[in-house]
């Protein structure tokens, strides 16, 4: 669902309604055009100028070493408020914190930010469900994925599948590494079918860690597809995936967690990882 956060909530039903109801929801200009243009630029000017430890382009990343891949020259930016002030500020945004209050009914805390540049020709990211890699413990995880560029069909907007918030965590089959730059992929249960979830610079989509979601190539010859994407669990997070911790706070403060080792559905021999 998407909703104008501009409108009266009091004419429509709410942003938490339907968030409870279907596992996502988009909040319309969350992010104000001058927020927009801050994050533009400053991920421009760092992949510019690299940060020596924590991002350096044009290297093996995500499995990309090729160096004509698109991904090559642009990979993602992990963790960038371990390293940015102002990545930090924008991952306890207090619109999003106000969602997320109301979506886990508790104070959240952050446990990731990641900022794509998805270039022209970019392969996209098959289906998959978020909260295999965190491993939250106990609830899930809920993403706030903000567009940085309008997104939509032609240059790999983002693809939601309905009804799947309460659905079991699934250990994933093999991607289409033609059209993925991951390996994995979750099959979309009988019954269902991914949604298009077409949106503009400043727009936030909020969903849980069950929802089934992930995008295809960037098919346009001219047009990113920026992203900054958070993660959040609720306050009484007591176990995590590795290396999302230490958590954060939103008062900025970092705190630690006893770190994950279920494995989750592949068994004590899967890790979780960043994804």
């Amino acid at each position: 669902m998407v909703i104008d956060t501009s409108a009266p909530l009091s004419a429509q039903e709410s942003l938490s309604e339907f968030f409870a109801r279907e596992g996502y929801a988009v909040a319309r200009g969350l992010f104000s055009p001058t927020e927009v243009e801050e994050i533009r630029e400053l991920f421009a000017k760092m992949h510019k100028d690299g940060v020596p430890g924590h991002y350096e382009p044009r290297k093996a990343a995500d499995g990309v070493d090729n160096p004509d891949d698109p991904l090559f020259q642009y990979p993602r930016v992990m963790m960038p408020h371990r390293f940015n002030e102002r990545a930090k500020h924008y991952m306890l945004h207090p619109g999003v914190a106000k969602h997320l209050r109301s979506f886990f009914g508790q104070e959240p805390v952050a446990t990731q930010s990641m900022f794509y540049f998805k270039p022209p020709g970019a392969r996209g990211q098959a289906l998959h469900q978020d909260q295999f890699y965190l491993l939250v413990e106990p609830g899930t995880c809920i993403a706030a994925w903000t567009a940085i560029d309008d997104c939509d069909a032609e240059n790999g907007g983002m693809m939601i599948v309905p009804k799947t918030k309460d659905l079991a965590i699934a250990c994933p089959d093999t991607a289409d590494r033609k059209l993925s730059y991951t390996s994995h992929f979750v099959p979309v249960p009988k019954g269902n079918k991914p949604q298009l979830i077409e949106m503009k610079a400043g727009d936030t989509m909020f969903f849980n860690g069950s929802i089934i979601h992930g995008s295809g190539p960037n098919r346009s010859k001219t047009r990113f597809r920026r992203s900054f994407i958070a993660h959040y669990a609720a306050g009484n997070v007591e176990k995590i995936s590795g290396g999302y911790r230490p958590l954060t706070r939103l008062d900025g403060s970092t705190y630690d967690v006893t770190p994950q080792t279920s494995g989750g559905p592949c068994g004590e021999g899967w890790k979780g990882s960043l994804h």
